[in-house]
């Protein structure tokens, strides 16, 4: 009698059972008191039936693991949750103290800035430096002699038609040229040598431009040329006094008194004004450190014809001054 309604017990149960639908674990979620319902059913059936159908699973495993995809799930929120906000504390600090170190440092542009202002001033002390200390090195001249090669007066005609004395000259002017400077070397040129006659230009020249070396100096010739300038009325001194007469010859047969004949006086000697500016540049550091020397050289000449073609001093009778 027993043995058949465990068949038949077995037989429905086995034809029940495929007609249940499988559960998914990791998305079933149940009430407490189902789950407590669906448990003793499923412990009663486990108990009458010993074989259960492999496509079948029994709803205590689906409450298990529903409760434990439960309880996994707030347990990774909460720790998602604790990270986010630990996270963002430590974005926080870290972004406190960058704005304190931000606050308590300089940016980079101002320490190129204070880079720059400080290249710039020290650069402009070296420069001061070196102008202060070539500036006192000033460049020597001094004029030697001037000679007159040829100065003839004639009559002659100026631009407009009226006549007039006209003079025609050529001088060669020497003088000494030294450069002082210790470090560095000058450009060297000069405004026109005029040489001057009762406030009228005779004649002019002026220094080709040269470079002169440190410590060194050099002889400067100039030529001076006048080509038939106009003298309206004050060349008579320039001209030259006439010869003197011969003596008449001595007669042995007549007897008087001696005459004697006396030479005529020389001519005074004919003043002249020499002119001229000596123009000295040099770059000891380009253009930025640039000293100027400027010499202004006055001297009067005595010209007498006598001195034709011989050397005038003129060391005594120039005048050098900084301008």
């Amino acid at each position: 009698m027993h043995p058949s309604a465990a068949d038949s017990e077995a037989t429905s149960l086995s034809a029940s059972s495929p007609t249940r639908s499988p559960r998914r674990p990791a998305y079933f979620v149940q009430s407490p008191s189902r789950d407590s319902h669906d448990g003793e059913k499923t412990a009663t059936s486990f108990h009458s039936t010993p074989v259960l159908s492999p496509m079948g699973s029994p709803p205590h495993s689906h409450s298990s693991s529903s409760r434990f995809s439960k309880i996994n799930g707030g347990s990774k929120r909460k720790l998602a949750h604790a990270g986010d906000r630990k996270f963002a504390r430590i974005e926080e600090e870290g972004l406190l103290h960058d704005g304190d170190r931000e606050d308590k440092g300089l940016p980079r542009r101002c320490y190129v800035l204070a880079f720059i202002v400080g290249f710039s001033l020290l650069f402009a002390f070296f420069s001061l430096i070196l102008y202060a200390a070539a500036k006192p090195q000033k460049p020597k001249i001094l004029v030697k002699s001037i000679t007159f090669e040829q100065l003839k007066v004639q009559a002659g005609q100026d631009a407009g038609g009226i006549g007039t004395d006209m003079i025609t000259m050529n001088a060669t002017l020497r003088m000494m040229y030294r450069n002082t400077g210790t470090f560095f070397g000058v450009h060297v040129t000069s405004s026109p040598i005029d040489l001057s006659f009762s406030q009228i230009t005779i004649g002019s020249g002026t220094i080709k431009k040269f470079y002169q070396s440190r410590k060194s100096q050099r002889t400067v010739i100039v030529n001076m040329i006048g080509d038939k300038t106009p003298l309206y009325g004050s060349g008579s001194t320039l001209v030259p006094p006439p010869p003197p007469a011969p003596l008449p010859p001595k007669s042995k047969k007549k007897k008087g008194p001696i005459v004697i004949v006396e030479p005529p006086a020389p001519p005074a000697p004919v003043p002249m004004r020499l002119n001229f500016t000596v123009r000295s540049h040099a770059y000891v550091l380009g253009k930025l450190v640039h000293p100027k020397f400027y010499k202004r050289i006055v001297c009067l000449i005595n010209f007498e014809h006598k001195k034709l073609n011989k050397h005038i001093a003129l060391t005594n009778n120039c005048t050098v001054t900084s301008v």
